[in-house]
């Protein structure tokens, strides 16, 4: 038994939570997978996954050997990047997670990142806030671009850094411009967005605890005529429909080339969101990880970040 591959594919067992798509993950048959984790059960001399027609989680003995397979799975991923990473040189994976609405600033990161340092390999996953901050406390995610509200109150030894403000604002159809260009109009209220049809991202998203927040604040609590958890499905829904969204800045600059959408800054309230990048506060990141965190702070990147945060005028 291989003790490396067979903790590999109890992790993607516990990334996937399914046996078949954990297998595809790691490029093996299911039973060559299911084989693995049995050979780890016996090496172990103790159950590890609850079976059942479907998988049924782990057991108690199993979340250990799986926590400490996440430790092992790190210290060794560590040592190869610091045996196979040059003095300024830094070679190995890095996985990131963003929230929905951070997604093209995430895009974009990774993107300027790689192309500073061609031995990193970054994978990027569009996450919810809690798959983000689970992943970032049993180490499974390296760093998350999220909500720092979210941190406010929590307990988790989590390292912020601050990135950007989200504005908000509400997204119309208009006719074809001239310009070509999405246009930004005049300042709307928050009461009176409330009147029209919306999409809006579905309650699970933490983006709608906002939106929902700010209705309030504006003694409103409108009904969305659709909701979802894409974030495409918010502006395509506004170009094919009769419906209005509301969106954040980041992802109103991503439709910049749409010229039938309008844009209207939301007011009163005045919404801003604090958005920043999340890092498990351990002793000893990765060298991919290290690149990462100073990139961060590089001037080209906060120019970038500046740039497309989408503030329009909405940040004025």
């Amino acid at each position: 038994m291989n003790l490396f591959v067979s903790l590999k594919y109890l992790v993607a067992l516990d990334d996937h939570r399914h046996f078949g798509r954990a297998a595809l993950a790691c490029s093996v048959t299911q039973p060559a997978l299911s084989n693995a984790i049995r050979a780890l059960e016996v090496s172990f001399g103790t159950s590890i996954v609850k079976r059942g027609r479907n998988f049924a989680g782990f057991t108690v003995e199993g979340e250990r050997i799986l926590a400490s397979g996440r430790k092992i799975l790190r210290e060794y991923e560590l040592l190869q990047q610091d045996l196979n990473s040059g003095k300024d040189a830094p070679t190995g994976n890095l996985l990131i997670g963003a929230v929905p609405t951070a997604m093209p600033l995430a895009a974009r990161f990774v993107a300027m990142l790689q192309d500073r340092h061609p031995g990193i390999t970054p994978t990027l996953r569009s996450m919810s806030s809690i798959e983000l901050e689970s992943g970032l406390e049993s180490l499974s995610l390296d760093m998350g671009l999220g909500y720092t509200e979210r941190m406010d109150n929590s307990n988790s030894a989590v390292r912020v850094i601050p990135q950007y403000i989200e504005h908000y604002f509400l997204l119309r159809k208009a006719a074809p411009a001239k310009s070509q260009r999405l246009r930004v109009g005049k300042p709307l209220r928050w009461r009176d967005a409330a009147a029209l049809p919306l999409c809006l991202l579905s309650a699970e998203m933490h983006n709608r605890s906002i939106i929902d927040r700010a209705f309030a604040e504006a003694g409103v609590s409108p009904k969305p005529v659709i909701e979802t958890n894409s974030i495409s499905t918010l502006a395509l829904s506004v170009r094919a429909g009769r419906v209005c969204s509301v969106m954040p800045g980041a992802l109103v600059d991503d439709v910049q080339g749409y010229d039938d959408i309008e844009a209207l800054p939301l007011v009163e309230p005045r919404v801003e969101t604090a958005i920043s990048f999340l890092v498990h506060d351990t002793n000893r990141p990765s060298r991919t990880l290290e690149a990462a965190l100073v990139f961060a702070e590089d001037p080209a990147w906060r120019n970038e970040v500046a740039s497309h945060a989408g503030a329009l005028d909405g940040g004025a």
